[in-house]
């Protein structure tokens, strides 16, 4: 997702507390629901549920099920919409949990980058025909928090991450969160048609980066 659109329909006061009420929400929720939470007329919500459906932090579906009359829109928010630091608390401890445990198995460095390049290869393949490796590589990084900055230099891109949005894992189980990265931009480039010339983990240098050499 490009980030600022999002960004803007979120700067609206009515909009944000939509998202957040969303977010927070179980399960998909109706206008009326969504109206009735925060006490506003579901006329007033319903623009701006439409907004966000527009730029991409909704989605929407048609449940006529159990209704009278015209079909009930549900929102939830989008595959891949910022989470805000909403996701369930439980996350970070079962991510850390599972750290441990794969920590505990030792596996080769190639393993788990391995891992990563599955992955890498099926985010590239999707990000076919949106650019070039170089771009489908600064989405894929900026969507899952890494804030990447790309510089060129002929054929070789270096791409640097501002921001770990796993640093504390990537701090304490380096051996697994790096690897699983580095095998992510191997995976991509492979998919994309370029080669990962270097990759400096936070271990190296601040911040991480990859160059990319284009084939």
């Amino acid at each position: 997702m490009e980030r600022l659109p999002l960004f803007k329909a979120l700067g609206d006061d009515t909009r944000y507390a939509i998202y957040l009420e969303l977010a927070r929400a179980a399960a998909p929720r109706s206008t009326a629901e969504v109206a009735d939470a925060l006490g506003l007329h579901p006329n007033t919500v319903r623009p701006h549920l439409e907004r966000m459906r527009e730029v991409g932090l909704l989605e929407v579906a048609v449940d006529s099920r159990g209704t009278v009359g015209r079909p009930q829109h549900l929102y939830e928010l989008a595959g891949g919409a910022p989470s805000l630091g909403l996701e369930p608390p439980a996350y970070p401890t079962l991510a850390g949990l599972l750290a441990n445990v794969a920590a505990a198995c030792a596996p080769a460095a190639d393993e788990v980058a391995g891992v990563g390049r599955h992955h890498g290869r099926h985010a590239g393949r999707a990000r076919a025909g949106r650019g070039d490796c170089v771009d489908a590589v600064m989405a894929e990084m900026a969507d899952m928090g890494f804030d990447p900055v790309g510089e060129r230099a002929g054929a070789v891109t270096t791409v640097a991450f501002t921001r770990c949005p796993f640093r504390a894992l990537a701090e304490a189980f380096p051996e697994l969160v790096c690897e699983l990265h580095r095998g992510v931009l191997e995976g991509m480039a492979e998919a994309g048609g370029a080669t990962v010339a270097s990759f400096a983990t936070l271990a190296d240098r601040e911040p991480c980066r990859v160059a990319l050499v284009s084939r």
